[in-house]
């Protein structure tokens, strides 16, 4: 049986995978055109000010949520078979993992706010902290529906919590509450989440606190512990150096430029690695299956990531005046920066399910560490230049690390570098020629509007890539094209063994 054959032996399980793609990435493309609509207007009230100060705030709420228990549900999805016992476990531990976070993050509030020499950063982590006492809520009943690949409820939550989210940030907004607007917002996101997760789930579960034979579940939530702590260090590693040295103005136009470069790495890739995790763990006892479907879906992020992202390089200026206004042009140069070095990180981050599906979260934590001593280095070196020296640490660190991951990855997954490099290089090639393409054609722009520049740039970058594609990759294009349009297969009849070519 070829791969592509074994892929679709449960032709209905093909049809769930589209089915919670479509779910959970459609409502969160929902969900982030409400919260970036609220999130522009906001950032148009607020100052840059504001968001240095809040970006430091968020050091210690990252760096502390590592402990949150996240990883006890991976250990659910994971797990072929799941009794009630180990619920009522992973519940009883992350009530106290979460109730002992709050209570220490109370207590470093002050130490915090001396390091930043910020007094205002204590009364915001004190009021953050009540954001872990939701978590236990939201965690579980979220991890029970994905192990079934049940993405619609938590897609509508998700989306639900959106709007509630968008309309606390602009109330607090314009009534003149300053960075306090970035506290208020997040805290209702996650407590309505919480509320309305267990009402879906109707999990009414009473909490173990006795973790006899919960040993396995707990070790694989370790190993991943483990690897969200080196991924918070390097990823948290620059604001926590800088912010001791750049004033919160410049601090706060390198963080919103690093926010609006991560957004498609960061908002909508874990929610596809969301889908991909139990997919590729259904398939971890078939190799060939897993890397077919590993390299599709390098093969076809990789087509979104690499133009938005040279192309965002190239419009830098006309995108930042458009979305978050003239006294932010000064980000400009930073999102040009940054930009460059999101592929990679898109790529990096797509390891991670594969790798944890097959049994293998130290690979995961292995790359968190080296990135974990890799990017503060490059980061403590890169601050002699000020903040854009930090903007280019990203550019040198992540393909280091992503190479890195690479070859602790291959052998697990089944793939080699040829392929992998094939998988990826419809998406740069074009990307490359795109983007030259763009910066030449606004080179011969005349003066006018940011919104004008933006909107033709666009334009010409959407027709460049589309055509480059059809001449250089066309068959990845039409791959995509099959894709979008290609019908529902219908579920296979007990004596058929199923032939369709998966999507």
């Amino acid at each position: 049986m070829n791969n592509e054959t074994s892929i679709a032996a449960d032709g209905n399980f093909g049809n769930r995978v589209r089915s919670a793609v479509f779910w959970r990435s459609g409502t969160q493309i929902l969900a982030q055109i409400i919260a970036w609509g609220s999130t522009l207007a906001v950032i148009r009230i607020l100052d840059p000010d504001d968001y240095g100060i809040f970006a430091m705030a968020q050091v210690v709420l990252i760096f502390l949520s590592f402990m949150n228990g996240y990883g006890l549900a991976s250990s659910i999805i994971q797990a072929e078979k799941v009794e009630p016992i180990r619920i009522r476990q992973a519940f009883g531990m992350l009530l106290l993992l979460n109730g002992g976070i709050a209570i220490l993050q109370v207590l470093l509030a002050p130490l915090a706010a001396e390091y930043y020499r910020q007094p205002i950063i204590e009364d915001l982590l004190k009021l953050q902290a009540l954001i872990y006492l939701a978590t236990p809520f939201m965690v579980l009943p979220e991890a029970l529906m994905t192990r079934n690949l049940e993405f619609k409820k938590p897609a509508i939550i998700n989306l639900i919590s959106a709007i509630v989210g968008a309309a606390v940030a602009l109330y607090f907004a314009i009534n003149g509450h300053g960075v306090w607007t970035l506290i208020y917002a997040p805290l209702s996101i996650f407590w309505t989440r919480a509320i309305c997760l267990v009402i879906a789930v109707k999990f009414f579960v009473w909490p173990s606190f006795n973790f006899k034979g919960a040993g396995a579940m707990f070790g694989f939530g370790a190993t991943l512990l483990a690897s969200h702590l080196f991924w918070t260090i390097q990823s948290q590693a620059d604001i926590f150096i800088a912010g001791r040295v750049l004033d919160p103005h410049e601090l706060g136009l390198y963080a919103e430029a690093l926010f609006l470069t991560t957004i498609f790495a960061a908002k909508f890739v874990p929610p596809l690695n969301e889908v991909a995790f139990p997919a590729y763990s259904r398939l971890q006892h078939d190799p060939k299956a897993l890397s077919w479907s590993f390299l599709k879906a390098v093969r076809l992020i990789m087509l979104i990531s690499c133009p938005l992202y040279l192309g965002m390089s190239v419009t830098a200026a006309p995108l930042v005046g458009s979305l978050f206004g003239p006294k932010w042009l000064e980000m400009a140069p930073f999102v040009s920066i940054l930009a460059l070095a999101m592929p990679v990180m898109t790529l990096q981050i797509l390891f991670a399910p594969a790798n944890n599906a097959v049994g293998k979260p130290q690979i995961t934590a292995r790359a968190s560490f080296v990135g974990a001593i890799l990017m503060p280095i490059t980061f403590i070196i890169g601050l002699q230049w000020g903040a854009i020296g930090l903007a280019w640490g990203w550019v040198v660190a992540f393909p280091l690390l992503t190479l890195f991951t690479f070859f602790q990855s291959y052998r697990h997954i089944g793939i080699g570098g040829r392929e992998l490099a094939a998988a990826i290089w419809p998406g740069l090639s074009t990307s490359i020629a795109m983007a030259a393409v763009v910066y030449f054609a606004d080179q011969f722009l005349p003066d006018m509007t940011v919104y004008a520049r933006l909107a033709i740039l666009v334009a010409i970058g959407g027709l460049a890539y589309v055509g480059l594609l059809w001449l250089m990759a066309k068959p990845t294009l039409m791959e995509v094209i099959q894709l979008i349009f290609r019908k529902k297969s219908p579920d296979p009849k007990p004596d058929e063994q199923p032939t369709a070519r998966p999507s």
